[in-house]
C-alpha cells in the first residue's frame, strides 16, 4: 500500500523563512521551479520523495517533524477536544479541523495544549487521570513494540504449555525466580496483587477469578520484563504531573498483560473467525470482558487492522472511569455525563445479559455519529458484591453487519436511539428523559400550557 501523501506547506515555509531564503532562492536548491514550491507552501502540491530528501540533505532538516499533526493526535485528537461542552455551540466539521493542522499546525498546537493544560479551571492543575488519558490517545492505545514483545513471548510459552496460567507461572519460576502464592483475603485484605522480594514470591488474593489471576501474573511479567521499554515510552510523553506519567505506565503495564494473553496474530484471526463473538472470545482466551473490551481498541497493526473499535466503563452514577476511543473517532465520548437513553444504564439491572443498541449520538458534522454498541455488568475486581460498573464497546454501525453482536439489528441510522451529551450540553428538542434544562439556553414559558418536560427552550442566548 502506498504511503499517505504528506502536505507539509507550513513546516516547509517556516524552515525557507528560518533560513532567510526567498522562494526563489530556496527552489534553486532543491532542484524544483519557485512556482512548484510555491504551490508545496500553500499544500496544494505533497512533498515527494525527492523533494524531502534534498530538504533534509540541504537543510539538515528532521522529517519527523512534517508530521505534526501526531502532536494532538490529528483530525481524530482535535476532535476530541472540540466536542467538549464548552464548545456546544459551535459547528467545527473534521474537514475544517483538517484545514487548521495542513495551515496552521502550530496554532492546533497551541490550542491542543492550552485546552490539556486549562481542564476545569481547577487551580490544583491537570487531572491525571486526563494526562494519562490524553497521552494514550495520542498513540491511538496501539503500542506496536509492546505488542510484538508480548506476541514473541507468547509463542515461547505457547510451545511449553497449553494453558496460559500454567505457563504464566512457570515463566515467572524459571525466568525470575519468583513463586506464586495464593492468599486468604483476610491476609491482603486491600490488595490484589504483591510483590515479596524477599520471599521470592508474587502473592495474589484468593479473591481474583481465574482470569484477574492470568491478567495480574501477565502484568507482572510486563513491569519484570518490559521495564524499561515502557520507561522510554513514558519519556516521551508530555505529562504535566508524575502521577499522570504513573498512570499511563500501569496502562503500558496492563496493555502488555492483555497482548500477552490475546496475541495479536491469534487473536485478530479469532475475531474474524468468529464475527467477534464475545462470548466465545471470553471463553476461548480466558478473560473477563472489560479485558476483551480493552484489547478490542488497541487492533490497528499496519496491514494487520482489526475493527476500530472504542470502550469506556461507567459506575451508576453514570461517570466515565475508562473511555478509550483508539482509532473508532468516538468524539462522544469526551462529554463529562452520559445520555440517560443510552442503554449502558440499564445493565445494572441485567447482571448477566448483553445489552445491544444502536445509537445516533449528537456530534459535530463529519463525525462519526451512528454506532452499534454492546454493553455488560461487571463485578470490581475481587470485589464482587461490593463494586459494580458498565462496560461498553462500540464501532461504527458501517462496519458491523458481520458481528455476531448484530444479528437481528437493522443497522438503519433512522432506527437508531438518539442520544445527546448529557442533558446539560444537549439541545436536542422533545425528550422526555430530560432533567436538565441546556446550559446557555434560552427557556421559553408559557402561562396557559404546560408540556411533558419542564424546559423547553430556543436558541443559545
Amino acid at each position: 500500500m502506498a504511503d499517505d501523501a504528506i502536505f507539509a506547506g507550513p513546516a516547509l515555509r517556516r524552515l525557507r523563512k528560518r533560513e532567510g531564503l526567498t522562494q526563489s532562492a530556496m527552489a534553486a536548491q532543491l532542484a524544483i521551479s519557485p512556482s512548484y514550491l510555491n504551490l508545496i507552501e500553500r499544500n496544494q502540491r505533497p512533498l515527494t520523495a525527492r523533494v524531502m530528501v534534498q530538504v533534509v540533505e540541504r537543510f539538515d532538516f528532521d522529517p519527523r517533524s512534517l508530521r505534526e499533526s501526531e502532536s494532538v493526535g490529528g483530525i481524530d485528537g482535535l476532535a476530541r477536544r472540540l466536542a467538549d461542552q464548552r464548545f456546544a455551540g459551535l459547528t467545527i466539521d473534521r474537514d475544517e479541523i483538517g484545514e487548521v493542522l495542513a495551515m496552521a499546525p502550530h496554532f492546533a498546537t497551541a490550542f491542543a495544549q492550552l485546552y490539556d493544560t486549562a481542564g476545569e479551571g481547577d487551580p490544583e492543575g491537570e487531572d491525571p487521570l486526563a494526562g494519562s488519558r490524553r497521552e494514550i490517545e495520542r498513540w491511538r492505545n496501539h503500542f506496536a513494540d509492546l505488542d510484538a514483545a508480548a506476541e514473541e513471548l507468547a509463542d515461547e510459552l505457547r510451545l511449553s504449555r497449553a494453558d496460559i496460567g500454567t505457563a504464566l507461572v512457570e515463566r515467572l519460576r524459571e525466568r525470575h525466580q519468583i513463586a506464586l502464592r495464593i492468599l486468604p483475603r483476610e491476609v491482603m485484605p486491600e490488595a490484589i496483587r504483591r510483590l515479596d522480594l524477599h520471599a521470592r514470591q508474587l502473592q495474589l488474593s484468593e479473591m481474583l477469578s481465574p482470569a484477574s489471576r492470568n491478567f495480574q501474573i501477565a502484568a507482572q511479567l510486563a513491569q519484570l520484563e518490559q521495564r524499561e521499554a515502557i520507561r522510554t515510552l513514558a519519556a516521551g510523553g508530555q505529562f504535566q504531573s508524575d502521577d499522570a506519567r504513573k498512570l499511563f505506565e500501569r496502562h503500558l503495564q496492563g496493555y502488555f498483560a492483555a497482548a500477552l494473553i490475546m496475541p495479536y496474530g491469534r487473536f485478530l484471526r479469532a475475531c474474524d473467525a468468529t464475527g467477534y463473538d464475545f462470548p466465545v472470545l471470553m471463553r476461548r482466551f480466558g478473560v473477563s470482558f472489560e479485558q476483551l473490551a480493552h484489547r478490542l481498541t488497541t487492533l490497528q497493526r499496519v496491514g494487520q487492522r482489526g475493527l476500530p473499535f472504542f470502550m469506556a466503563r461507567l459506575d451508576r452514577a453514570g461517570q466515565f472511569s475508562k473511555r478509550f476511543a483508539g482509532a473508532s473517532g468516538a468524539t462522544f465520548l469526551e462529554s463529562e455525563a452520559s445520555c440517560p437513553l443510552w442503554h449502558v444504564h440499564r445493565t445494572f439491572e441485567r447482571a448477566g445479559e448483553w445489552c445491544v443498541q444502536e445509537i445516533a449520538p449528537d456530534v459535530a458534522e463529519g463525525a462519526p455519529d451512528h454506532w452499534l454498541t454492546v454493553s455488560r455488568l461487571t463485578e470490581g475486581v475481587a470485589a464482587e458484591g461490593e463494586a459494580q460498573f458498565a462496560v461498553v464497546v462500540g464501532v461504527e454501525a458501517r462496519f458491523a453487519a458481520d458481528l455476531a453482536a448484530a444479528r437481528g439489528h437493522s443497522l438503519r441510522r433512522e432506527q437508531a436511539q438518539q442520544i445527546g451529551p448529557g442533558c446539560r450540553a444537549c439541545h436536542i428538542p422533545g425528550c422526555r428523559q430530560r432533567s436538565l434544562p441546556p446550559r446557555n439556553a434560552r427557556l421559553a414559558f408559557e402561562n396557559h400550557q404546560r408540556g411533558i418536560t419542564p424546559f423547553r427552550f430556543g436558541a443559545e442566548g
